[in-house]
């Protein structure tokens, strides 16, 4: 199982990860550009593993949270299961 993290606003009515481009639109149709905006303040890099990306991703996420002067982000967080890989 992993846990999979977003982020979003208060008034995007679509879910950032199982509906991601409605979601998309929405976002960018209001000017808020989160994708944008998550990707200039998360440090994530080629020569991390992507466990580390996805911590990088939720400490960004949670940075924007706690900075955000007009409370407009949410932190959207899901545990998934994997998906068995036959070889």
């Amino acid at each position: 199982m992993s846990e999979v993290c977003a982020l979003t606003t208060f008034d995007n009515p679509y879910d950032p990860i199982d509906q991601f481009m409605s979601w998309f639109m929405f976002d960018v149709e209001k000017g808020y550009n989160s994708c944008g905006y998550l990707g200039r303040i998360a440090k994530t890099s080629d020569s991390l593993s992507d466990d580390e990306n996805e911590r990088e991703i939720e400490r960004a996420i949670d940075e924007i949270i706690r900075y955000d002067p007009r409370n407009i982000y949410r932190k959207v967080k899901r545990t998934e299961k994997a998906e068995a890989v036959s070889v």
